[in-house]
C-alpha cells in the first residue's frame, strides 16, 4: 500500500518512523511518502497561502500547489484522496478497514483557516475528521489515519488476529488484558484466564467487553437503534 501525505510541515512526521509503523515502512509492507506542498508552489518564495476572499481572519491554503501536487502523485486518478478537516465525516474503525483496501491513499493536511475549496473539488478530496474539536493543522490527524489504516495491511502487525480482536472490531470495547506475574500488590489475574478452559475464557471476555462498553461508551450499544 502506498500512502502519500501532503503537508506544509514535513518535519512533523518524524514519529512515524518509530515503533511498529516504522518497521512496516522499513520492511516495505507500506510505502509512505511525505510530500512538501511548498515544492509545488509557483511563487518565487514558495508561498502557499493567501488572504481569504470576502475577508476574515487568518490565511487560506492556495489551490494551485495542492492541485499540482495531487495530480503529480496521482496521474492516473486512481488514489483515494482524503482531506483531514473538522467538517468531514468522523473517522472510525470501519473507515480504517475500508481505506486499507485501496492500493494508494493521499492524505492532505490543512492549515491556517483551511484550503481553497476549488482544490478539494477539482481533485475530488473526501473530507475526514478525527473528532469534534479543532487542531492547528492536519498533520496529527494524518498520522492517526496512517497508523489506524496500516494495521489492516498484511505484514504490518505481528499477529493477523490482533486487528480482529481489538476494540471496535465487533462493536464493543476490548476486554481487560493481563500478563505475568499472576499477582501484583494483592491483585491477582482472574482465575478463569489461567484455567485453560477456552470456552469459559471466551465467555468471560465477551461479558467484560460488554460491561466496559456499557460503562464507558453506551452510545456504541445504541447506535443501530
Amino acid at each position: 500500500m502506498k500512502i502519500d501525505i501532503l503537508t506544509l510541515f514535513p518535519e512533523m512526521f518524524a514519529p512515524i518512523y518509530s515503533s511498529m509503523i516504522g518497521r512496516a515502512i522499513k520492511s516495505g509492507a507500506i510505502n509512505v511518502n511525505i510530500v512538501d506542498i511548498r515544492a509545488f508552489s509557483k511563487d518565487k518564495h514558495s508561498k502557499c497561502d493567501d488572504t481569504p476572499y470576502g475577508g476574515g481572519a487568518g490565511m487560506v491554503m492556495m489551490a494551485q500547489p495542492i492541485i499540482d501536487a495531487t495530480r503529480a502523485l496521482d496521474s492516473d486518478n486512481t488514489a483515494k484522496k482524503i482531506y483531514l478537516s473538522p467538517r468531514g465525516k468522523v473517522f472510525n474503525q470501519t473507515l480504517a478497514k475500508e481505506y486499507s483496501a485501496f492500493d494508494h491513499l493521499i492524505l492532505l493536511c490543512g492549515h491556517y483557516e483551511g484550503v481553497d475549496e476549488r482544490a478539494l473539488e477539482l481533485c475530488a478530496y473526501e473530507e475526514l475528521s478525527i473528532g469534534d474539536y479543532i487542531l492547528t493543522g492536519g498533520e496529527l490527524p494524518a498520522m492517526i489515519v496512517l497508523d489506524s489504516v496500516s494495521r489492516f495491511v498484511p505484514g504490518v502487525l505481528g499477529s493477523a488476529e490482533s486487528c480482529i480482536t481489538e476494540s471496535f472490531s465487533d462493536g464493543l470495547l476490548e476486554y481487560p488484558q493481563y500478563t505475568k506475574p499472576a499477582e501484583i500488590e494483592g491483585k491477582a489475574v482472574p482465575e478463569v484466564l489461567i484455567s485453560g478452559h477456552h470456552a469459559n475464557i471466551e465467555k468471560w471476555r465477551k461479558e467484560k467487553a460488554l460491561e466496559i462498553t456499557l460503562k464507558n461508551r453506551p452510545d456504541l450499544l445504541n447506535k443501530d437503534k
